[in-house]
Order: C-alpha cells, then sequence, then structure tokens
C-alpha cells in the first residue's frame, strides 16, 4: 500500500476532507470504507455529524450546522480512527454491464486506438477482460468511479467537453473508467454504452451501484 501521509483540510465552517493518498491505491480506498463504518458507529457521530461521503482516496465529513463547534474534535477523532482503520474487502454484488462499443454508441473508440497505439478491438478486448472494482460514487447520482482498467488504455479527457453525452455511456478518463449514469456534459472518452440503468430514485438504494461492487464489461 501506498505510504502517504493522511491530510485533514477544512472545507467550509462545518465540513472537513481526510485525504488519505492521492493515488488510485485499493488497499488505502479498502481502509477509507473501513473508516466510513467505524465513524458510522459512533453516537457522537450520528447526533454531530449530517454528511459522511468517501471519495477516491478521501473522505468528507460535514457537521450539522448547530454542531460546527465540535468540527476540531471530529478532525482528531479521525485521525485516531484511520490509525485503527485496515483493508478490509467489502462484501459487494457482482453485476455484467452489457456494452455495445464503438459505433454511434462509442464515438471516442477510434480516438483511444490512436492514441493508445492499439486496435479498435484490442482495446475492446482490454477494456471488457478486466474486472472492476466500485471505490466510490460521486459526479453524478449513480456514477460510479471504478478501478481495475489496464493501463495500456489510458487516455487523457476531451479538451473540450461535449455538451451531451448520452445516459449510459462507457468512457475512459485518464487512467480510469467510468459510466454516466444520465445525460449531461462530458469530458471522458467514449468507447461504448449500456441500456443499463445507473439511478433510479423510486428504488432503495437509488444507486444500482455501491463501494466495494465489482463489474464486467461484456460486449454485445
Amino acid at each position: 500500500m501506498k505510504t502517504d501521509t493522511p491530510t485533514i483540510s477544512q472545507l467550509t465552517e462545518n465540513a472537513l476532507l481526510f485525504t488519505a493518498t492521492q493515488t488510485q491505491d485499493l488497499p488505502a480506498q479498502q481502509r477509507i470504507w473501513h473508516l466510513v463504518r467505524l465513524l458510522r458507529e459512533l453516537p457522537e457521530a450520528e447526533q454531530a455529524l449530517q454528511e459522511i461521503v468517501p471519495g477516491m482516496g478521501n473522505l468528507m465529513i460535514v457537521c450539522k450546522a448547530e454542531m460546527s463547534s465540535k468540527l476540531p474534535a471530529f478532525a482528531d477523532l479521525l485521525q485516531t480512527l484511520w490509525s485503527q482503520s485496515k483493508s478490509i474487502a467489502c462484501a459487494g454484488s457482482q453485476l455484467d454491464v452489457p456494452t455495445c462499443y464503438g459505433g454511434s454508441a462509442g464515438p471516442d473508440l477510434s480516438a483511444v486506438a490512436a492514441h493508445t497505439g492499439l486496435t479498435e478491438a484490442e482495446i475492446i478486448e482490454l477494456h471488457s477482460g478486466a474486472e472492476y472494482q466500485v471505490y466510490c460514487l460521486g459526479f453524478q447520482p449513480g456514477f460510479a468511479y471504478l478501478g481495475g482498467m489496464d493501463t495500456r488504455l489510458a487516455m487523457p479527457r476531451k479538451s473540450t467537453p461535449r455538451l451531451l453525452t448520452h445516459a449510459g455511456s462507457v468512457g475512459i478518463g485518464g487512467r480510469q473508467t467510468g459510466i454516466y449514469p444520465a445525460a449531461s456534459p462530458g469530458g471522458w472518452q467514449i468507447i461504448g454504452r449500456t441500456e443499463l440503468s445507473l439511478f433510479d430514485i423510486a428504488k432503495s438504494p437509488p444507486c444500482l451501484l455501491q463501494p466495494g461492487d465489482t463489474i464486467r464489461f461484456v460486449p454485445q
């Protein structure tokens, strides 16, 4: 596991950001998951915290407005709990994601091929041949940040984002891949699309994917 020294920064008068690592590191992310669990088990956290939001290598906590004076104590508490946390894997679900690659579903597949020096068939094979783990959710409701992509597929984000990226679009951004749950502007390189619905407010939980889940992309 990486040896980054955790840091704590104050985001607002009632919010802290605990940063464990600046790199994509599964053992560190597993410690973040355990840190969340330890924090949620504490009565003082239940009383004082409004939100606990795990991110990629970090954790944000938001105190209730009337409890903001307790923020310094929570900074110390996060350090203590981090020393107690362990890299414990979540017992997540496994999901196959049927994906149509290339063509109108994946308009940037050829650009990724040109950048990486791989053929389109090789990109599809590498992308669909890996097992990915959900590190955290963010950006959009239900958007999963995934670890496990082959580094040969790494591709910079677009210099000018698209005004419209369709729901279900499967993209590559830097050293990561992900799926857009809803239509939105987006700067990732789109190589395919799935018909799966990743976010449904009428369901419980509304997000199809959760931290610790594993997925595979299945070419259609």
